[in-house]
């Protein structure tokens, strides 16, 4: 008696990967071959590639860093910043640790903070145009802010509190006016425009209705760091952290997310709560620095642009680059300011506003904004 063998051919495998050079889908059937997988050196290459420019970033930023404390609207000797840093009976101590290096530690945390948040928000809106102060949120925190000043609420203890209530609120509101799941970057621009035009009017009408308001915000609404000391730093920096932390804890989520919702779900990754996690962590960042340091513009637009330009789409390596270049273009803005405003300076907003937007227009000629 003979016996029948029945050959059952096993369903094929998928195997997922965040930035895949190759996607195979390989159907087997008896005697077949199944195509060649992607290259493990190439890729490995490409991850050398950008671990290696993270280092040089990250260098840079050291760099700029040094060049914030050794560099200012007075001319000190490098000889004299260095004993003014280590030396506390020198002349120069007070100078470096009550000036230069608050003022450097707040660029370095506000930056991080407008450069991820920039990023996240392209990412979750697919909006090229995503930012945290085209959107209105900025707006928002400072309309919250002039409302602080207006109830006489003067210590930065006290209106970063007002800030993240402005953040949260606006973020919330251009998300739903533009449209939520539906939104297109057409809609959250507009929706952003409209209400960043009514705040900003709002705070004008409140620093010329009040003269103490007026003192306290003429200086802050133009964006600056001058006025950062160890108080300032030391109440935002927690804020800060936690939505960088937030924010970096997403990006593999927001990776899923930008294959649609169906996709993410089917990868394991629930959409609402990505969204919720990202506004959560949009409001934390834009709220705390809008309040240290005033709205401060084309940061969080720039960066993302330019440094997807080098990593690509995948946010587990474009959250990292934005978090150190975006203080290297803020800490740089806020060096040259101070060079040339001598022997006064010119507040950082002001430098980031005009280098940014030739910069901006230059990358739109040459066709490298591309979507999230």
């Amino acid at each position: 008696m003979s016996t029948a063998v029945r050959r059952v051919a096993t369903p094929p495998e998928f195997t997922l990967d965040a930035t895949p050079s190759v996607s195979t889908l390989a159907l087997s059937a008896p005697g077949s071959t199944a195509p060649p997988t992607a290259p493990q050196p190439a890729r490995r290459s490409r991850q050398a590639a950008r671990a290696a420019g993270l280092i040089a970033a990250v260098a840079l930023l050291g760099v700029v860093l040094v060049l914030s404390i050794a560099v200012g609207a007075k001319s000190l000797p490098l000889a004299d910043v260095w004993s003014g840093l280590l030396d506390p009976d020198a002349a120069e101590y007070a100078v470096v640790h009550q000036m230069r290096l608050p003022r450097t530690l707040l660029g370095l945390l506000a930056g991080a903070a407008l450069g991820m948040a920039g990023a996240v928000m392209q990412a979750l809106t697919r909006n090229p145009l995503a930012d945290p102060g085209l959107l209105g949120i900025n707006a928002g925190a400072s309309a919250a802010v002039a409302t602080a000043a207006l109830l006489g609420v003067t210590a930065i203890g006290g209106y970063v509190w007002f800030a993240l209530a402005g953040a949260a609120v606006v973020t919330a509101l251009v998300y739903a006016v533009g449209g939520g799941r539906g939104a297109t970057p057409a809609r959250l621009a507009l929706a952003g425009a409209a209400l960043n035009a009514t705040l900003y009017s709002y705070v004008s009408a409140v620093m010329m209705l009040d003269t103490a308001s007026l003192d306290r915000l003429r200086f802050w609404t133009v964006g600056s760091l001058a006025s950062a000391d160890d108080a300032t730093v030391n109440r935002v920096a927690p804020f800060i952290v936690a939505g960088l932390l937030v924010a970096l804890a997403a990006a593999r989520p927001l990776n899923a997310l930008a294959l649609g919702d169906d996709a993410a779900r089917a990868l394991g990754a629930r959409p609402a709560l990505i969204r919720a996690a990202v506004i959560v962590a949009v409001t934390l960042l834009c709220g705390a620095a809008t309040a240290a340091c005033g709205p401060i513009v084309f940061v969080g637009l720039l960066v993302p642009h330019l440094v997807r330009a080098l990593t690509g789409p995948d946010l587990r390596w474009l959250l990292p680059y934005c978090a150190v270049l975006a203080p290297v273009l803020l800490l740089g803005a806020d060096v040259l300011g101070r060079v040339l405003g001598r022997p006064g300076e010119l507040q950082v907003g002001m430098v980031t506003a005009v280098l940014g937007g030739p910069l901006f227009l230059w990358l739109v000629t040459r066709s490298r904004v591309a979507h999230p």
